[in-house]
């Protein structure tokens, strides 16, 4: 027995009772006008209606982006004043980088196991199509001096101290604020320091599409996945895009390194790409959803987050947050019906692989006497993973928990990890459990 229990004081479970995304689509193509916003909304009110219930039921929502609209801050509310909920519901959102929707997720069971709410929804969507386009430093401060002039010489004045540099739009940061290195930069880091081959990556990328395809074709997506009609409703898009249907392993080897072009494996189609998406879960106190007559896909057993340093390694979150939720649960790898691990990159997935392995990292870096374990590749990520699927970063955690629960129920119950790295140096673990 674990010091963690995710019950309410009067004993009673935190229950999912549905789950549901959008298609995952590549940067730029069927979501390209859609923000992250509006991901947000098409979701939740999907399935609102695919369970009938009456949103103003709803007591709480916690969402999360990682990109942020400066137009739409907090994006719970907006999905709350757009989903026809009470407008009363609480709302807030979260961030915690690619582990955001698992964040959500845990708020919201803490508040019934609180027992401050019965019912709540949590999950996450980004774009990474709709961007918020900066401006420079320079031209930022000399718009501000802009607005403060009276006369056209001030304003000229101000103006021919620009350079055609300064009006260049400034994207969105795609490294870390406090080292300066792209996640890719540590992936292929995290490569070379582990000892994760080429072939070994191209192999899990090659799997993981391969599972994602079969999946698909097996029909175990489709219910967890709504049709959506993105603007300007031309179209609709009812799958995932990225998925490589005609996936072979030497198609892989052609690509160049992305990151050290000379001495590099990481690669863009090792890699889950920029996708834009969104994915929620509903959960209930049990008693609620029995009440209800609400069907139960399964239960958060436990949960725990993880953070170290970012200068190297640091997407090795789920290593550490996976010995954590061990620990907090009483459980042992070997008691896991199946572990669906975020692909962020194959060499980060592959180098947690091997530390969960490793006695000399458990005793250097988990305090731990020995190795989480070797992992049973046959219980691993396997529908696919995000290399995939796609990333969505604030969206995953709500894909793999809706998936990993209704895998478990056709296998007819057990007990799952999901886990994922996160920038930052974070990292998440959440134990699933399914009767």
């Amino acid at each position: 027995m674990g010091k963690q229990e995710v019950k309410t004081r009067n004993g009673e479970r935190v229950a999912i009772v549905a789950g549901l995304r959008t298609p995952f689509a590549r940067q730029s193509t069927e979501f390209s006008q859609v923000p992250a916003v509006d991901l947000g909304k098409m979701v939740v009110s999907e399935m609102l209606a695919r369970t009938d219930i009456d949103p103003k039921l709803i007591e709480q929502v916690v969402f999360g982006q990682v990109v942020q609209m400066p137009e739409a801050p907090n994006i719970a509310r907006e999905i709350v004043l757009g989903t026809g909920m009470n407008i009363h519901t609480d709302a807030y959102s979260v961030t915690r980088a690619c582990a955001t929707s698992f964040q959500a997720a845990v708020n919201v069971a803490e508040s019934i196991m609180a027992g401050t709410i019965d019912i709540g929804i949590a999950g996450g969507a980004d774009s990474s199509s709709v961007l918020p386009i900066g401006v420079s430093k320079k031209l930022a401060a000399n718009l501000l001096a802009l607005s403060k002039t009276k006369t056209m010489g001030q304003k000229l004045s101000i103006l021919k101290n620009l350079s055609f540099k300064d009006l260049m739009p400034v994207p969105p940061a795609v490294a870390e604020y406090s080292t300066g290195l792209s996640m890719g930069q540590t992936a292929e880091q995290m490569a070379k320091t582990h000892g994760i081959s080429r072939a070994e990556q191209d192999a899990l990328a090659h799997r993981s599409h391969t599972l994602a395809s079969q999946a698909w074709k097996e029909g175990k997506i489709q219910d967890e996945v709504m049709t959506a009609f993105p603007e300007p409703y031309k179209k609709w898009i009812s799958e995932d895009n990225n998925i490589r249907h005609d996936s072979t392993v030497e198609g892989y080897a052609k690509l160049r390194p992305a990151f050290d072009r000379q001495y590099g494996s990481v690669t863009a189609a090792n890699s889950t790409p920029l996708t834009d998406g969104g994915a929620a879960v509903m959960l209930m106190r049990e008693g609620k959803a029995k009440e209800l007559g609400m069907e139960i896909l399964g239960y958060i057993r436990g949960y725990a987050f993880s953070a170290i340093g970012v200068e190297k390694d640091m997407l090795m979150g789920p290593t550490y947050a996976t010995a954590k939720v061990l620990e907090n649960t009483g459980l042992e790898l070997s008691d896991l019906t199946l572990i669906d691990m975020h692909e962020a990159f194959a060499a980060q997935a592959l180098a947690n692989v091997k530390m969960f392995a490793s006695d000399k990292f458990a005793q250097e870096n988990l305090g731990r006497s020995k190795a989480i374990g070797e992992i049973d590749m046959d219980k691993f990520n396997v529908l696919g993973g995000s290399i995939a699927y796609g990333h969505p970063f604030a969206a995953t955690g709500a894909r793999m928990m809706t998936q990993t629960l209704r895998e478990l129920k056709r296998r007819g119950g057990g007990i799952a990890l999901n886990t994922a790295c996160a920038a930052g140096g974070l990292g998440a673990a959440m134990i699933l459990e399914v009767e």
